[in-house]
Parts: structure tokens; C-alpha cells; sequence
């Protein structure tokens, strides 16, 4: 029987390998008794004037609903996980800062589905707490719904589009298509979320909370997860070849 740890691991390989197998063409080689590019990296022909998949079996390309709903399906997959991540808090006595898992899932998303469809699912993840849904970070002092994005770790919330954004244009353009690549462009991602974090805490006051100044800020907004987010990014850069390996790709192509 897999392990719990596995289970999660699995199910985002293949719903991201499903994901992937719909994008627009990038100069593939041209399939001249077909009449039609081909796509090495699907095995199947491409339709370049549509702009999709030719689906060989039905001899015409690939509906564009279903690459909709397929691409719909990704940034739902990647927002629950965001919710499920949240979830899974830590508590720090030193902190008002939590101790998530958030961080990697926002970059690996942002890695796995692009910079457009990364974005949206952490826009699709902030849009549901302030609807007052119950998706960010249980804690007994930071307060639910739009509340939360005025206490101590609005800034690091408002961060996760941007920082998914970041990942994937930077995935997008080849990064990860090695281990080191990787690691820069979910770095990258992280430098984003540590930098808005870390403003929010030292410069923006709100009525939820006062701004603490840069130093403070340092020792209770980075410091405590610097090394732990590092450790985290280095896991996630390593798995995300991985999933292009399952899925016989060397690495992705766009989503969005």
C-alpha cells in the first residue's frame, strides 16, 4: 500500500500530466504527409492553424472546450491543493507567522501550469477566503475571511499569484528543464513571497495590525522559515522533473 506521503504526490503527476498534454505550438516539426505539424513530444499530429491537438481518432483537432475544461480542471486541482496545504499548519510561539506548506505547492503549481493558469489558481484561492470560506491557515489569533489578508500574513497571501506567475514564466521559458533551473525559477517565486511578506510585516500598518519595522520584521517574517522554505523549494524543483519524466516529456510546454 503506497503511503499517505505518496498519495498526493501521484495524484498531482497525473492530473498535471493530463493538464499538459493540451498547448499551442512552439515550432515543432512539420508532418509533410499530413499536411499538419507533428508533436514529437505527444506522439500525434498538430493542428497549427487551430492551435491544438489533432485529435487522429476523430480526424479533426481537438475540441476546444475540452482543452477549456481541461485547463479549468488544473487550476481547480492546484487551488484545493493550496486549500488542503493551508491546512496543515504549524503554530510558531515566536510568530504571528504560521508554519505552512503553502509555499511549495503555490511554486510547484506555478512551475507545473504556467504563468497565466499558475496565477489564476492562487487568485481562485484568495477570491475564496475573502468570500469567508474556510481555505486559509486555521489559527486560534489571525481572524477568517478578508480579515485575514489585513493581519500579519496578508502580505504573504497577496503574494501567492505573483510569486505562481513568476515560476512559471520562468518554467515556461526552460528553467525547468534541469534540477538546477528548477530550484532558480521556484527561488525566484520564493524571493516574491519572502519580499512581500516581510514589507507587510515591517511598513503597512492596517487596524489588525501595526507595522513593526524592517529588523523585526527579518527576525519574525524570514528567519523563522528561511531555511525550512530553502528545504522545501529544493524538494519541489526535484519532483517536478520527475513529473515530466512520468508523463514521457522533457520537459512542459505552456498551458496557458
Amino acid at each position: 500500500m503506497a503511503s499517505s506521503a505518496q498519495v498526493p504526490g501521484t495524484i498531482f503527476s497525473r492530473a498535471i500530466g493530463l493538464a499538459v498534454s493540451f498547448d499551442k505550438p512552439q515550432g515543432r516539426p512539420f508532418d509533410k504527409a499530413q499536411g499538419r505539424a507533428f508533436d514529437k513530444a505527444q506522439g500525434r499530429p498538430f493542428d497549427r492553424a487551430q492551435g491544438r491537438p489533432f485529435d487522429r481518432a476523430q480526424g479533426r483537432p481537438a475540441s476546444g472546450s475540452v482543452t477549456l475544461a481541461i485547463r479549468l480542471a488544473a487550476v481547480a486541482f492546484v487551488t484545493t491543493l493550496t486549500i488542503a496545504a493551508a491546512q496543515i499548519s504549524i503554530p510558531l510561539p515566536f510568530t504571528p507567522v504560521p508554519l505552512t506548506i503553502q509555499p511549495m505547492v503555490v511554486l510547484l503549481g506555478g512551475a507545473a501550469l504556467g504563468a497565466r493558469l499558475g496565477c489564476a489558481s492562487q487568485v481562485a484561492y484568495l477570491v475564496a477566503g475573502i468570500a469567508g470560506l474556510p481555505v486559509f491557515a486555521a489559527s486560534p489569533l489571525l481572524l477568517p475571511g478578508v480579515a485575514r489578508l489585513l493581519g500579519p500574513t496578508g502580505g504573504y497571501l497577496l503574494s501567492y499569484p505573483l510569486a505562481a506567475w513568476t515560476t512559471g514564466w520562468l518554467a515556461e521559458r526552460g528553467l525547468d528543464r534541469r534540477y538546477p533551473g528548477a530550484v532558480a525559477a521556484m527561488g525566484a517565486g520564493l524571493a516574491v513571497i519572502f519580499s512581500f511578506g516581510v514589507a507587510w510585516l515591517a511598513f503597512v500598518w492596517t487596524p489588525l495590525k501595526p507595522a513593526t519595522g524592517l529588523v523585526t520584521a527579518v527576525r519574525i517574517g524570514l528567519m523563522p522559515f528561511l531555511v525550512v522554505d530553502v528545504v522545501k523549494v529544493l524538494l519541489a524543483a526535484a519532483l517536478l522533473p520527475a513529473v515530466w519524466k512520468l508523463i514521457g516529456r522533457s520537459s512542459p510546454s505552456p498551458l496557458s
